[in-house]
């Protein structure tokens, strides 16, 4: 006896004929938005590392242990331990969607967003309890760990279903959604600004509060995400699509690879280390980018001469912000590369476009400290503009490539293997910036110069990057599955052919126009809002 599918199943999201596929993208991005605020977290670091102090932070005694650190309620914390939480994000991100990444292909991508959203705002109304009681651990359990694995669920929750709804635009279709990833701390770092202004009073930062409120938003939003995926019928294919028509450059198969057996190709790791170097190079810049403008321009910034540590408070203040609005412009480009690129990869293939992040990348890495050592502000800002955009556009770019070789049936889970690059990366990247940086200084480098190595240095991961996308070729025949090892896996998925839809008299009514419009403003206002803060903060980088 059959018994009908549970809210969350996956069965009971298959669309029926006359679903819009372009309410999918809106529901990813809804995720997203949330989820991306794991960017924006450093903005709580300065207010949680005088929580207790107040205007004089209280300092913990030298030698003081971890242990001690992580229980004490009677001095402040630094902002280098707050900053690991940053680090717990992406390590707790790659390795739970690499653990994971198989049985949401399984689930479905609806149950993965609902735990995903647990997750994350769980953790977050966690960590608001560490901080209440100035309990590190609760704070990293909480939103590092807990949140973390919220993170990895919530990132890969949408890829296997929007290349499935979108075999003729798969680079735009994930670029939408992992925009949104790029963008969240464009929405929650000056969300969480005001709302700290508004808790902040005597003896409180308002941070705690802030964690509540934001969980709750999140939580609403990310529901609403969660519930209005749908995944395709298998067979479906959009009006006028032939899968001969896509697959007749080589390097797009229309065959299927199991994720147990991807870790044994070559172009997975290939791939691995594609996007491992690409992104190391994009996240060391991407991380140092407020001091690095600052020390090798100083004063220059301002109309001036001399170096930053020459200046007076009161200039090197106005220095920051003009370092903090470069940091904010390089996080929009990060976001419109992921657009951008992803969907320019529909054109010219996926190879083609990294072979393009490869070698321009280089370029730019090397010209950059051209531009610094000639004063050329501007001209140093567009370099590390465009170097972003193909960071961001990496990230967006790689599900498609993933689908291309190796099948869509497990592409979620085979993407969710290849993010452990990402928590490599998240680690590399800004430790060789770090201590190349703090060796050039101890050797007595003057500081407008220290990150000239770095960038050479950086551009040599690029050419290693180029070097192994150079190698990607087709995945041999034998890694495939057969008809019957396809068969097997689309049952254990829950998949529902698309004649057993038609055959169930499921209503084929169109999806309102207005409902698309409703999801698209939904999701689209509030990262509006986010990309227009941050371009009048900009503003004054070119004044």
């Amino acid at each position: 006896m059959s018994t009908k599918p549970g809210l969350l199943d996956k069965a009971r999201i298959v669309a029926s004929p006359g679903f819009n596929r372009w309410l999918i993208p809106p529901a990813a991005l809804a995720i997203h938005l949330c989820i991306g605020m794991a960017y924006g977290f450093s903005v709580f670091w300065l207010p949680l590392s005088h929580a207790i102090g107040g205007d004089t932070p209280v300092a913990c005694a030298p030698g003081t242990g971890l242990f001690t650190l992580l229980t004490t309620r009677s001095c402040d914390w630094s902002v280098s331990l707050l900053g690991w939480t940053y680090t717990l994000f992406f390590v707790l991100l790659g390795s739970s969607a690499a653990v994971f990444g198989h049985w949401l292909e399984t689930a479905g991508p609806r149950k993965a967003g609902v735990v995903s959203a647990l997750c994350w705002t769980g953790g977050l109304c966690l960590a608001a309890i560490g901080v209440l009681q100035h309990q590190l651990w609760l704070l990293w359990l909480g939103a590092g760990v807990i949140g973390g694995i919220g993170l990895g669920l919530g990132y890969i929750s949408p890829v296997s279903t929007l290349i499935k709804w979108f075999p003729d635009r798969r680079g735009m279709a994930t670029g939408l959604a992992i925009m949104g990833f790029g963008g969240g701390a464009m929405i929650g770092a000056p969300m969480a600004d005001l709302l700290m202004k508004h808790f902040a009073g005597p003896g409180q930062v308002g941070v705690w509060q802030t964690f509540l409120v934001m969980a709750g938003v999140y939580l609403v939003a990310m529901l609403l995400g969660a519930f209005g995926y749908r995944v395709p019928p298998t067979g479906w294919k959009p009006k006028g699509f032939r899968d001969s028509k896509h697959s007749d450059r080589g390097m797009i198969t229309t065959r299927h690879v199991h994720v147990d057996k991807v870790l044994s190709t070559p172009q997975f790791w290939l791939l691995w280390g594609v996007l491992c170097l690409n992104v190391s190079a994009g996240i060391g810049v991407l991380g140092m980018a407020s001091p690095m403008l600052q020390e090798v321009f100083g004063a220059r910034l301002m109309g001036g001469s001399g170096e930053l540590a020459d200046m007076v408070s009161a200039d090197r203040a106005k220095v920051a912000s003009l370092a903090a609005a470069f940091a904010g412009l390089l996080s929009l480009f990060n976001i419109m590369g992921r657009f951008f690129w992803s969907s320019f990869s529909d054109v010219i293939g996926r190879k083609a476009t990294y072979m393009v992040f490869f070698l321009l990348g280089i370029a730019l890495y090397a010209a950059a400290p051209l531009a610094g050592d000639a004063g050329r502000v501007g001209l140093f800002v567009g370099v590390f503009c465009v170097i972003l955009t193909m960071y961001g556009g990496g990230f967006a770019t790689i599900p498609a490539y993933l689908a291309d070789l190796f099948g869509t049936q497990h592409v979620g889970a085979i993407h969710g293997r290849l993010l452990t690059a990402w928590s490599v990366a998240g680690i590399l990247g800004p430790v060789v910036v770090n201590y190349i940086r703090e060796f050039q200084l101890s050797q007595g480098v003057p500081a407008h110069q220290v990150y000239n190595t770095t960038m050479y240095v950086l551009a040599s991961f690029l050419l290693l990057g180029f070097l192994c996308n150079l190698l990607v070729k087709p995945v041999a025949k034998d890694r495939f599955m057969s008809e019957a090892e396809l068969a097997k896996e689309r049952a254990l998925a829950h998949e529902v052919a698309q004649r057993e839809v038609l055959q169930a008299g499921a209503h084929s009514g169109a999806t309102p126009v207005g409902l698309v419009v409703v999801a698209w403003a939904a999701a689209g206002i509030p990262l509006c809002w986010g990309i227009w803060i941050t371009l009048v903060k900009s503003l004054a980088l070119f004044r």
